[in-house]
């Protein structure tokens, strides 16, 4: 197209730019041909004119689509170029943090100069069978495409890594064999793959060096085959190294170190094994300290020292040769420090006992004086003799830096042979994978010798590169068939012919090598003469002389002469060498001997293949017999031809190219500099192979998903049913030019533009149909408002009118009203105003009057009164002085005793902190208010009596002012009686004036008085109130307290629940871990066992005849077993033969971590058994000394055995009687009676048979005694037995037999004094004393009477001293425990409130915590002596029968014949024996193979009962368990189990196989639970089921087994099911189109074409779905445990989720919006399969919640700081570095979509800092849940099952 389409406005170009090497910007206008000037945007806002190279007229490069920015490959990009590459990386490597980028064939490898958390074993996991083009680019990645090809093409694979030091070349070739060695495993035992990667170590420490440019640059190159075997697992490795820098090791330039290996014996020299090294700081030597950086920030050396030391251990090295290593390299730094000083110019010497040099020799071995003449002299030899020669100080530096060179350069070669050796394998290598890790293209501001070499060597790795690229297009044009032309590219050979050819660089160097005088300025010259003007890739410098100029395919590189020929030479002096042969270290000399005859693992090889032997970059000195041009090799020689093998090696395998990019010179994480970038992109041939796609057809289509993207380009027409003839008619119709275009047979090749032109077009189509949706629903949703609001209007006016006509009538309304209203209100407020003032007039007049009325009467009555109150006044005011000095006492006592009641009180309050303080406060302070209430109430009493006195007074007053008033009368009265007594009269107006005065007198104490009065009132109130004030305060203190106590302990109460909640948690999950930890040691522990088996298999077969040895019999031991062992019958009769024992030396070894793991179980099962042996140990002691002390007491003992001997025999003839009688009246009745007596119905009949019936209860009775008695017989007879007896059951039963034979009382008796005989001494005749022995009898009764009766007394007592003392112990703890709280209690009292309470908190957790422990040791030793008992009373049973059968036998014929046999017992022993399965010891094998090893599960599922053979097993177990017969049960159950476990080895990937026999073992795990006759199994049992329990042994150890059996068998369900499922999970879930048209295809690159298998058919959700229905059905059929069901769906789920949600966070083509709808769509259908299945509560749905968060975070918005949160609240199943890698990975399908921006995602991060969560990436999709099988009853009876014909059992019978 022309490019007037392409160049128009708003398009975006990039621009040359000096800083940011490319710049973007924007078309103002449209290009016109012709036009020599572009008028541009740039981002940063500014217009620019760029003008266009008028001879070239070349436009600037396009810019791709926002769409395509980011792509995993390069090659999908529309647009090829320089810029789009570098602005794909930054946005990948800067916004995504994306380091790994395809280009191609290449991986582009930035380095994040940041530890990443990609690289871990389940990122390897999910890599690992992937296609290449499906997961997200990684090294991982690469490796795997070569691991697959290898084993796919069987073709070897070599992997390339190149790059420049600090690029991460090393990193990368290290991940690379990680993978290899996590992924393949080892063939062997012998940890092949440990081996290879500790080898890393080794080479890092003698190889890498800190640089400028890198802390850990590799200083040699490497490549590494690892070998692998016909089933592709590793078997070994071989390593061949190039050139070596071993300058460095005596020189390093500013800021740079030498070998790692040296700072790391630096480091350690203060270890122990050291100090014989005498090594020191790194800066005291010189070697060392020439680069002044010593450290590397972040290494500790001493740590490096110790993984070195640990890796050359692992590989093989012994301590002794790490020794010697170490001692060379030390002497090697003591050599750098010896000094020279100068004779003359000619010759120099060493001073004498020269440290250094001393060292050196004392750690080489060699010998002072000649080691010390030999550095400062030389030999020379001519043809007729030999001269030595003194040199130069500055020659004998030059020498000595040579000799440590070589050293240095002969102990990495010893090095890498001893680690070759490790790595060899005895195995026949069928094929290989080569890593090569090889320095890349170098030019500094001086290039010698060694930067000639690496350009030279990676000329020749461009050059395999080029032409593997071009190899490459041309199949792949070829494959589809389209026609081709040659390409144009760089060729590189005319570069590489300049260097190696005949007469070529390396030619002339190694001819002026041989020149006696050849110099570097001659060999410049002559170089100079031969290439300058005659090849174009030569150069000569304009300044210099002894330079030249080589352009190479990457840049031009200017080389300096001097150097180039010592270099070349590597010249060390013969002498020095000889010194060193004769060292007396015997490591020394065997450095320098010949290839031939050094230890080197590579000289043969197995393989049959060309053995490719390490060559030295080094010369080394030859045999005498060798001719003198191979002595005299120089290193470009050897390096030339190590360089040829490499190329014939890489050109003989499948390369894979691995591009290290080094982003700033800073070592900044994450930072990129552009100019750096793209230096490294152009010389690692990353551009070259841009240029080379970008020449033909970079962009391929498959035809589907060309229609898929384009379908909006298409008319309705053109769609055909051929998509290839569709994709053809539009494809004419859209590109005119057909050679932009070509159509292959299964893709659509595009010419570099052309996808971003049909981008283009795409995006105007929905441009403009958008634009069109958008006006057609603008202009319908503006016509709907506004009739929407027209509407509104009308209704609006309508309303709003009729309520302006309400208010004009209602204002109307209310005028007319307010008028009224005021007319009445006026007059009625005239009124009131009147009536007011009236009313208040006739009051005040009122009050007027009687106030002067009532002045004049007190007028009156004070002068009345006076006279009276004088003559009171003075007695009172006597007797008020004494009260008032009363008072002043009484309240000077009460100002003291408040003050002390103060200080009591300060005392009280501080004491009053505690809550119990304030609890006993408030009792004292009640009855304090109280005592102050009484005395208050006594107070106001006083004040009442006080009160009624003073009125009382008032009342005399009033009478004598009465009595005055009289008298006063009477006075006027006489009046005339007065004029004639005038003297009288004078005399009573003198009176009266004192009596005025009196009363003045007495009016004023009575104010005074009053006055008191008043102030004493006042105070007693003021006192009352403030008690009630404090009593207010108090109380409200007192509620505060009550309600902070209730709060306290509400709080108490719910901090205790939430704690308890948590522990409960905490336990809950802590037993889960211990269940799962145990269910893993389980399934390691099958699978050592299936590898132990595989083992013997192997053996077997490459064995033909048995050896000698011992037999070795196989057991299926579980770890908790204790009591029982299981040997397999049918493993011994099938493979005792071959069974044999191998010697020693020719055992397999074990996989040390399974070993470690088992290691560590067996160490607890020794701790369990110690605790178990001291337990029983314990238990014995008790038991010796309860015997001791039985012992003591022999003859109570006998006495009561005799006692109970004798009451034993006499039940026994009671009991003969009563059968006796019992039958003689069975006869009488059946003979004499008349049929009317017998008959049923008469009165006779019923008497007898009541009889009958009470004497048969009476029998029952006397067994049950007699039971009694035998058993405790047999006890106290064991009991008192000696040590010593050997026949003790033996003597017991025969006594026992000769008992029950005696008939009468007599024999009994003589027997019984026989027995005392025995037990009395010989002296004792006192059983002569009557005739008959019945006194003696008699008297000895009752005396061993006495003395059982004393026993018992005693021991009644001794148990009620041992309960008294129990009880003043638990009295004792109890007071100690009562100190203990209140100590506690004290200490509390003085702790702040909230220490307080955490403190009674915590004492009260203790407590509960002790209790709860006691209770539990309590518990388990109630299980122990439950246990215990239960044992005993089934050996007593055991015995009691065994007696019982005993006396059955000793019965006569006669005594059968007479006791009647009653045919009602028959029906009764038949029903007991009901549900039980007889068959013969030998029909055993017979039985597991018909039922086991032969059984169909398919057939019986469909057929039979679920779980047949578990029901048929348990029935056989059952009938030996009646047998008693314990080899008969063991020997049953240990061949079920192990047949069990031979089945499922050989049909263990059949789901229906491994479901049935999960379903089975459950079923039989679970009847020996509900028949094993424990109470907590038995509620759910019928009185029947109950019958049917096991008698004689308690099986609880094999449930153990059956229980591991079982997780075993469900492990192994996962498994399977797993296997099934991961194929469909990622094509089902994620890349299937669920709902058609959603998620839009984007342009894919090269790697969507090498794929690395073909496509087998696609998996759908419905696949999955029918494979749920399918594993959901057959363990329906199978009878499988609802609740087991639900566990193995829930784990289904998971197993979904995890490889669903994994995938999507390595692939970034998935994380889009479509992409998170068809997921949640997906989701919802795996919902609705759970609730069909009514599995909802199965947590099943919990699983996914992950899965849905991210599909959920794929379709929420991602902008603002609120969508942040959502997220971070929304997203709690999700890691913090899932939602991060999510968000990075967010990639738009269509351009209307926005990329995720990085302020956003640091939003996010910052937000979930605080989340605390695993770092892991990925989720673990080999996690297997803890399985529990909860019990589970089964109702069917066992008496009802029936036994089919089908299964072959017809050998067994039904009991």
């Amino acid at each position: 197209m022309a490019a007037s389409e392409l160049y128009t406005k708003f398009a975006r170009v990039w621009i040359p730019d000096p800083e940011e090497v490319w710049k973007s910007a924007e078309l103002l206008k449209d290009y016109k041909p012709g036009d020599k000037v572009l008028l541009l945007h740039l981002e940063e806002g500014k217009d620019l004119e760029y003008r266009l190279d008028p001879k070239t007229k070349e436009l600037p490069h396009l810019r791709n689509p926002d769409i395509l920015v980011g792509e995993n490959d390069l090659t999908a990009l529309s647009y090829l170029h320089e810029p789009a590459v570098l602005h794909n990386l930054r946005v990948r490597f800067i916004d995504s943090k994306l380091i790994y980028t395809y280009c191609g064939i290449v991986l582009v490898a930035i380095n994040p100069y940041e530890q990443l958390p990609i690289y871990g074993e389940d990122i390897i996991n999910a890599y690992s069978g992937q296609n290449m083009g499906d997961m997200d680019p990684h090294i991982f990645a690469v490796a795997e495409e070569a691991y697959k090809q290898m084993a796919r093409d069987e073709r070897n694979q070599s992997i390339i890594v190149s790059g420049e030091s600090g690029a991460g070349k090393t990193v990368s070739a290290k991940y690379a064999m990680r993978y290899f060695a996590t992924v393949s495993g080892s063939a062997s035992e012998a940890n092949v793959e440990e081996k290879v990667l500790a080898s890393n170590p080794i080479m890092e420490s003698i190889g890498n060096a800190k640089t400028t440019r890198n802390d850990n640059s590799s200083r040699f190159g490497k490549y590494i085959e690892i070998g692998f075997d016909k089933r592709y697992r590793i078997i070994g490795a071989n390593m061949r190294t190039y050139l070596l820098e071993k300058s460095r090791v005596v020189f390093q330039a500013e800021e740079e170190r030498n070998y790692h290996i040296f700072y790391q014996l630096c480091a350690s020299a203060n270890l122990p094994e050291f100090k014989m090294l005498r090594l020191g700081n790194a800066n005291n030597f010189h070697y060392t300290k020439q680069g002044g950086s010593p450290v590397i920030e972040g290494v500790d050396d001493t740590k490096e020292m110790a993984h070195t030391r640990q890796a050359c251990t692992l590989l093989g090295i012994s301590e002794s040769y790490q020794m010697g290593i170490f001692r060379i390299l030390a002497g090697i730094l003591h050599l750098g420090n010896v000094a020279f000083t100068s004779r003359d110019s000619d010759s120099c010497t060493i001073p004498p006992k020269h440290e250094p040099l001393s060292i050196f020799c004392d750690l080489m071995g060699v010998d002072y004086e000649e080691m010390c003449h030999w550095l400062c002299h030389r030999k020379l030899a001519t043809t007729t003799e030999t001269y030595i020669k003194p040199i130069s100080k500055l020659q004998a530096t030059n020498a000595r830096d040579a000799l440590a060179k070589h050293i240095y350069a002969k102990l990495f070669n010893w090095i890498v042979d001893h680690v070759n050796q490790a790595l060899h394998s005895a195995v026949k290598q069928h094929s290989f994978i080569g890593v090569l890790d090889i320095y890349g293209f170098e030019t500094f501001e001086i290039n010698s010798f060694e930067q000639f070499c690496i350009n030279y060597a990676n000329e020749k790795l461009q050059q395999q590169f080029n032409m593997h690229v071009f190899k490459l297009e041309q199949e792949e044009y070829m494959k589809e068939q389209i026609p081709w032309t040659l390409i144009d590219f760089y060729d590189n050979q005319p570069c590489i012919n300049l260097i190696e050819s005949k007469l070529g660089i390396l030619d002339l160097l190694d001819e002026e090598c041989k020149m006696p005088k050849g110099t570097d300025d001659t060999w410049a010259q002559k170089l100079y003469n031969t290439h300058l003007n005659k090849c174009a890739l030569f150069e000569k410098p304009r300044l210099s002389n002894k330079a030249f100029i080589i352009q190479h395919f990457a840049d031009k590189v200017e080389y300096q002469c001097e150097g180039f020929l010592e270099k070349n030479k590597d010249t060390v002096f013969e002498e020095q060498i000889k010194v060193l042969k004769s060292s007396k270290f015997k490591m020394l000399p065997e450095l320098f001997q010949d290839d031939e005859k050094a230890i080197s693992p590579t000289s043969a090889t197995s393989s049959g293949r060309t053995p490719l032997t390490r060559t030295p970059a080094k010369l080394t000195k030859g045999r005498p017999g060798q001719t003198a041009k191979e002595h005299k090799k120089t290193v470009g020689h050897q390096f030339r031809n190590s360089l040829h093998l490499l190329m014939e090696t890489l050109n003989a395998t499948t390369p894979h190219y691995v591009r290290c990019i080094k982003p700033n010179d800073f070592k900044f994480p994450f930072t990129f500099d552009e100019k750096r970038a793209v230096q490294q992109l152009r010389a690692c041939g990353v551009l070259e192979t841009i240029r080379i796609s970008a020449a033909g057809f970079p962009s391929r289509w498959t035809y589907q998903e060309f229609f898929s993207r384009y379908r909006v380009l298409m008319k309705q027409k053109d769609v055909l049913s051929d998509r290839k003839q569709t994709c053809k008619n539009v494809l004419e119709k859209l590109i005119a030019d057909k050679d932009k275009y070509q159509f292959g047979k299964t893709k659509i090749f595009f010419r570099a533009g052309q996808v971003a032109y049909l981008e283009k077009l795409r995006a105007d189509k929905l441009r403009a149909a958008c634009i069109r949706i958008q006006k057609t629903i603008r202009g319908w949703l503006l016509r709907k408002k506004y009739l929407r609001m027209r509407k509104a209007a009308i209704i609006v006016q309508r309303y709003v009118r009729g309520y302006q006509a309400r208010c004009y009538a209602k204002f109307l309304r209310r005028t007319k009203a307010a008028t009224i209203i005021q007319k009445y209100w006026r007059m009625y407020i005239v009124r009131r105003r009147y009536k007011i003032k009236r009313m208040a007039t006739i009051v005040l007049q009122s009050y007027l009057r009687g106030y002067l009325a009532r002045n004049r009467y007190r007028k009156m009555l004070r002068e009345h009164k006076a006279v009276i109150i004088q003559k009171w006044v003075r007695g009172w005011l006597a007797r008020t002085y004494y009260r008032r000095s009363m008072h002043a006492i009484i309240y000077l006592q009460c100002c003291f005793r408040r003050m002390m009641a103060k200080r009591e009180l300060k005392k009280l309050k501080i004491e009053a902190r505690s809550v119990e303080r304030y609890k006993k406060l408030h009792i004292g302070m009640e009855n304090k208010i109280m005592q102050l209430q009484r005395k208050v109430d006594e107070q106001n009493k006083d004040y009442k009596c006080l009160m009624e006195k003073l009125t009382n007074l008032e009342g005399t007053y009033t009478s004598e002012t009465e009595k005055l008033r009289s008298d006063l009368e009477r006075l006027q009265l006489s009046e005339e009686e007065a004029k004639i007594a005038t003297g009288r009269v004078l005399s009573l107006q003198e009176e009266i004036a004192k009596l005025r005065k009196d009363l003045e007198q007495t009016q004023s104490e009575k104010k005074s008085i009053e006055e008191r009065a008043d102030r004493y009132k006042q105070e007693t109130e003021q006192l009352v109130s403030n008690l009630k004030e404090e009593n207010t305060l108090l109380k409200q203190e007192k509620e505060a307290l009550n309600h902070l106590i209730v709060e306290q302990a509400k709080e108490m109460t719910e901090t205790m629940e939430k704690k308890l909640v948590e522990e409960t948690k905490q336990l809950e999950l802590d037993l889960n871990d211990e269940r799962l930890r145990y269910q893993n040691l389980l399934n390691e522990f099958s699978r050592l066992e299936e590898r132990y088996d595989d083992l013997k298999e192997e053996m077997t077969l490459m064995v033909n005849v048995p050896k000698p040895g011992h037999k070795r019999t196989d057991s299926t031991h579980s770890s908790n077993e204790s009591e029982y062992t299981f040997s397999s019958e049918i493993a011994e009769t099938e493979d005792m033969p071959l069974r044999t024992e191998e010697p020693s030396e020719k055992k397999v070894p074990l996989d040390m971590s399974l070993f470690l793991k088992l290691q560590k179980r067996v160490t607890e099962l020794e701790q369990e058994k110690q605790v178990m042996q001291d337990e029983l140990d314990r238990k014995e002691e008790q038991v010796l000394r309860s015997k001791a002390k039985e012992e003591e007491r022999p003859q109570i003992r006998g006495a009561e055995l005799e006692y109970e001997s004798l009451k034993r025999q006499e039940l026994e003839s009671e009991n003969k009687k009563l059968k006796n009688e019992l039958n003689e009246l069975r006869k009488a009745l059946s003979e004499k009676s008349a049929p009317e007596v017998t008959a049923p119905g008469a009165p006779a009949y019923r008497v007898l048979m009541e009889q009958l019936t009470s004497v048969s209860e009476e029998l029952d009775v006397r067994k049950e005694e007699v039971l009694i008695l035998r058993s405790q017989l047999v006890s106290q007879k064991e009991a008192i037995q000696p040590k010593d007896d050997k026949n003790t059951m033996t003597d017991s039963t025969i006594l026992l037999e000769d008992v029950q034979k005696m008939k009468d009382k007599g024999e009994i008796a003589q027997a019984y004094i026989g027995l005392k005989e025995t037990n009395r001494s010989p002296a004792m005749d006192c059983h002569e004393l009557n005739e008959d022995g019945e006194l003696w009898l008699v008297y000895e009764g009752l005396k061993q009477a006495n003395r059982l009766l004393e026993s018992q007394l005693q021991s009644q007592k001794r148990s009620h001293e041992n309960e008294a003392e129990a009880l003043r112990g638990e009295i004792q703890s109890l007071k100690e425990e009562n100190n203990r709280q209140q100590q506690l209690l004290a200490q509390n009292l003085q702790l702040p409130p909230e220490a307080r309470i955490e403190a009674s908190l915590q004492h009260e957790i203790t407590r509960l915590t002790n209790e709860n422990l006691d209770l539990m040791e309590q518990l388990e030793k109630q299980d122990k002596t439950v246990r215990k008992l239960k044992k005993q009373l089934k050996v007593f049973a055991k015995k009691i029968g065994e007696l019982e059968v005993g006396q059955m036998e000793n019965i006569s014929p006669g005594q059968i014949i007479d006791e009647p046999i009653r045919p009602v017992n028959i029906p009764r022993k038949e029903k007991d024996f009901q549900g039980m399965l007889e068959y013969k010891k030998e029909d055993e094998q017979k039985l597991v193979k018909n039922l086991i090893l032969e059984l169909k599960p398919r057939g019986v599922a469909v057929n039979l009962i679920p779980g047949l053979p578990a029901y048929i097993l348990f029935m056989c177990v059952r009938h030996a368990d009646y047998l008693n017969d314990d080899q008969k049960v063991r020997s049953l159950l240990t061949s079920t189990i192990n047949s069990i476990k031979k089945v499922l080895k050989k049909r263990g990937d059949d789901f229906e196989t491994v479901s049935f026999w999960l379903s089975n073992t459950c079923r039989f795990l679970h009847c020996l639970k509900q028949y094993s006759g424990e109470e907590g199994f038995m509620k759910h049992n019928t009185s029947r089921q109950n019958e049917h329990c096991l008698t004689n042994f308690d099986l609880a150890e094999y449930r153990q087994v059956l229980s591991d059996l079982a997780i075993q068998i469900y492990q192994q369900l996962v498994r399977v099911l797993e296997n099934i499922l991961q194929p469909m999970i990622v094509s089902g879930m994620l890349e299937h189109e669920t709902i058609q048209g959603v998620s839009g295809v984007k342009p894919t690159g090269l790697r969507k074409r090498t794929s690395s298998i073909a496509d087998e058919g696609t998996y759908t959700l419905d696949s999955i779905l029918r494979q749920l229905n399918s594993f959901h059905s057959v363990m329906c059929q199978h009878g499988m445990d609802p609740e087991l069901i639900k566990q193995v769906v829930k784990q289904m789920f998971y197993i979904v989720g995890a490889i669903t949600l994994n995938n999507l966070l390595l692939r970034k083509d998935m994380c889009s919006w479509s992409k998170g709808m068809q997921i949640r769509y997906n989701v919802s259908q795996l919902e609705e399969w759970l609730r069909d299945k009514n599995l909802m509560n199965s947590g099943a749905k919990e699983t996914l919640e992950p899965l849905i968060q991210a599909a959920q975070l794929l379709q929420v918005k991602k902008k603002t700081d609120d969508d942040a949160e959502a997220i971070c609240s929304m997203c709690s199943a999700l890691t913090t570095a899932q939602i991060v890698k999510v968000l990075n990975l967010y990639t738009p399908v269509n351009e209307f979509e926005e990329r995720v921006s990085v302020s956003f995602i640091r939003t996010i991060q910052m937000r979930l800092r605080d989340r605390k969560d695993s770092p892991q990436l990925l989720m673990d999709a080999k996690h297997i849940f803890p399985v529990t099988f909860p019990f589970n009853p089964s109702s069917l009876a066992l008496e009802t099952i029936q036994i089919p014909a089908s299964l072959g059992l017809g050998f067994i019978s039904r009991v």
